[in-house]
């Protein structure tokens, strides 16, 4: 058998993924413009109490900083603008901004604002608002997830917002500086029950140092890489980029795993385990399944990273 990336993708078919993460993504992206805004607003002043509280210092704010301290200077009327640009894709400069703004750095930017409507710096929400049906609905499904479903649901709300860059013809994305690789001296190896392949090791720990130059040349020239609920991402150069811009400083916590052989001489294995991401620190574990696919030479020609749809999905390595 000849494995093309589509039918890589459907190995170890009995993986359940959290499909109440692109469930409730897709319910949100249903809202009326002003009642994202609305649920965004409602979403922050809940961290720390029904959603998983960030970590600010995360992100590379000073990227978002000119712009923070434009808004900063507006009278109200004109920050509840701007927001609402924001959440309706409107062609401004600042929405023009944000849209090459990395993840993180989007986060950090609502998490800011979010802090400032506290402090009365920002616009507040205003007296005696009350959500729409169908954005408290979101909201309160939201509340009742488990905090890497949450994580992966406030990415998704506010990083389609600004204008749409598909649109902005050539651009640079302003994504965080890249960290160096992880000393040496100061790395340390995972043990993953039931696998030794070394291949699959030097995935997990070179993700964990950083050292993404060491970790693309563990792949295929063809290979791909599927992040949670997305299209693969296909070659080298593309993974590269992906690794850059989106797995910074992640820590990897592979826990078990099970491997088999499939045709073709290739070998298909299954981890499963967390991920701290550095935007909400190292208390909050998303619990992950990575499902790879090695040719015969025991390089990557694909692998799955899975958003798991419960705790107890971590102990399923079944076929």
């Amino acid at each position: 058998m000849t494995y093309t990336i589509n039918s890589a993708r459907s190995i170890f078919p009995s993986t359940l993924a959290a499909d109440v993460v692109p469930a409730t993504t897709a319910r949100f992206n249903q809202l009326s413009p002003e009642d994202q805004l609305a649920w965004i607003w409602f979403t922050y002043l809940e961290m720390g109490k029904t959603v998983t509280i960030a970590a600010p210092g995360a992100a590379s704010m000073q990227l978002a900083e000119l712009t923070l301290n434009e808004i900063k200077k507006m009278s109200f009327q004109q920050q509840t603008q701007v927001m609402c640009d924001l959440a309706n894709r409107a062609d401004t400069a600042i929405c023009r901004t944000y849209a090459i703004w990395s993840q993180n750095i989007k986060l950090g930017f609502w998490y800011q604002l979010g802090q400032w409507m506290e402090q009365g710096i920002v616009a507040p929400i205003p007296e005696g608002y009350r959500l729409s049906a169908n954005a408290s609905a979101v909201l309160e499904t939201l509340k009742s997830l488990e905090p890497g479903q949450q994580i992966t649901i406030l990415r998704n709300s506010v990083l389609d917002m600004g204008y749409d860059p598909n649109k902005l013809g050539e651009y640079t994305r302003v994504t965080e500086p890249v960290a160096p690789p992880q000393e040496m001296s100061l790395r340390t190896d995972v043990a993953i029950e039931g696998i030794d392949n070394p291949t699959i090791l030097s995935y997990m720990n070179n993700m964990n140092a950083n050292d993404f130059d060491a970790l693309i040349e563990l792949f295929l020239a063809d290979g791909a890489l599927q992040p949670p609920f997305q299209r693969p991402v296909v070659g080298k150069e593309a993974v590269m980029k992906f690794f850059r811009e989106e797995c910074q400083n992640l820590v990897l916590v592979p826990e078990r795993g099970v491997s088999e052989q499939a045709d073709g001489g290739y070998t298909q294995i299954k981890i499963t385990g967390k991920v701290q991401t550095p935007w909400f620190g190292s208390g909050v574990g998303m619990n992950i399944a990575w499902r790879f696919l090695l040719d015969p030479s025991n390089k990557i020609f694909f692998v799955a990273i899975d958003l798991l749809a419960s705790p107890k999905e971590l102990l399923n390595l079944a076929r």
